[in-house]
């Protein structure tokens, strides 16, 4: 009895989706994305390296804090004086040359690629004389 009810109940069910809907469509979307790999690169240059004045500026330092001593013997601080004094000429008169030397550091660099992937998929079908939609994924 609960068999044959249960029969019936489908029949009548197909006889009336049949009679308001009609076949699903099923439609898969996909979208471009960009894929990014990194990779290392190294990048050198020349720089200019400043010379280094410090020997001059200490040995006119030197130089100018005795002369300073020597010629202002009776007066305080004559040595300091001549030390500031003769370590700026020495570091102004300096025959130092800067030199130009290779710098390299790596950098990250990146390779790009397009790739369309699977992005979701829509069902289409007719009930009740309605169109209806429906997104959904895999």
């Amino acid at each position: 009895m609960i068999r044959k009810t249960l029969i019936t109940i489908g029949v009548c069910l197909c006889a009336v989706s049949s009679a308001y809907a009609q076949e699903p469509i099923v439609q898969d979307h996909t979208k471009t994305i960009i894929k990014r790999v990194p990779f290392n690169y190294e990048v050198c240059s020349e720089v200019d390296v400043p010379a280094d004045k410090t020997k001059d500026t200490i040995l006119g330092a030197i130089i100018g804090g005795a002369i300073g001593q020597n010629i202002t013997k009776d007066l305080p601080d004559g040595a300091t004086a001549g030390a500031i004094i003769g370590g700026m000429l020495g570091h102004q008169n300096s025959d130092a040359n800067g030199v130009t030397r290779r710098v390299c550091r790596e950098e990250t660099r990146y390779t790009e690629s397009q790739e369309r992937v699977y992005s979701h998929s829509t069902i289409s079908f007719l009930y009740n004389g309605k169109i209806h939609k429906v997104r959904f994924q895999k």
